[in-house]
């Protein structure tokens, strides 16, 4: 979801270049909470992450008390980089879907399905794909993890993003670091590094669509794993949600840890 800029005195990653696997990732389960903005738990979720035939997958479930649920599910290589290989989001009302996004990344094709519409719509697109350098949903998370040491120096890295309005398209996105923040989750105080995903939008663009910042929380101190994320729900125009790490009744907002109290940063 995207942005182009060059801001004179910062260092860019060449946008060439795939990124380097310093944080490789192994199996994990986990059991996060999806909020509204003000900290109020809406689903909860459930997380797993496996190695299977030299493929990382990732599958992420959410389940509101109303039946409904979205799903996530994601493909990496992590040899010789990492790199995204297909992503999809499905929404299910009543146990029928309501809407899906795909993305195949080998074959560069990215698909959406609005079936809760007075017109349903399927729209399918050509993706231009960067190997390495593309991703969508968690892969943001997986590729922040990788990129983390370079953005801590005040380094701004270029990706892209495949994203949808409802079309599928692909948009260059600044990912920047934020600071250090402490937020209350399941009853106590945890600390972790914000990074800014910006999408660059094209001036004439912005006339006609609006599309925010996806914030993703890192924990501090290392090894350095997902913490929280807050941002719209699949497309621009949706509601902004968050999801945290833990999942508890109530979410704290994320607040700036004092310069003269951060430790161990970095």
């Amino acid at each position: 979801m995207l942005f182009r800029t060059l801001i004179l005195g910062l260092v860019f990653a060449h946008s060439a270049v795939a990124i380097e696997l310093t944080e490789p990732a192994g199996a994990a389960h986990g059991y996060p909470g999806l909020c509204d903005l003000n900290g109020k738990k809406l689903a909860d979720g459930e997380f797993r992450q496996w190695m299977e035939e030299d493929r990382l997958h990732i599958v992420i479930t959410y389940k509101f008390k109303d039946g409904q649920l979205f799903e996530e599910k994601a493909l990496f290589r992590q040899q010789p980089e990492l790199a995204q290989e297909h992503w999809s989001w499905r929404e299910l009302k009543d146990g029928k879907p309501s809407r899906e996004f795909t993305a195949d990344f080998l074959s560069k094709t990215a698909r959406a399905q609005l079936h809760n519409e007075q017109e349903p719509k399927d729209i399918s697109e050509q993706i231009e794909v960067e190997p390495g350098r593309t991703f969508a949903g968690f892969g943001f998370t997986l590729a922040l993890g990788n990129l983390r040491k370079q953005l801590l120096k005040g380094e701004q890295v270029e990706l892209k993003a495949v994203g949808f309005a409802p079309k599928p398209q692909v948009v260059t996105v600044k990912i920047s670091h934020g600071g250090l923040d402490r937020m209350k989750m399941s009853g106590r105080f945890l600390k972790g590094d914000r990074f800014i995903v910006h999408p660059e939008i094209p001036v004439v663009a912005k006339l006609f669509v609006k599309v925010p910042d996806t914030k993703i929380w890192l924990t501090n101190p290392l090894p350095a794993g997902f913490l929280r994320w807050e941002g719209p729900i699949a497309l621009p125009s949706d509601s902004l949600i968050r999801v945290d790490l833990v999942s508890d009744t109530e979410s704290g907002p994320a607040e700036p840890v004092e310069k003269n109290s951060e430790k161990n940063h970095g």
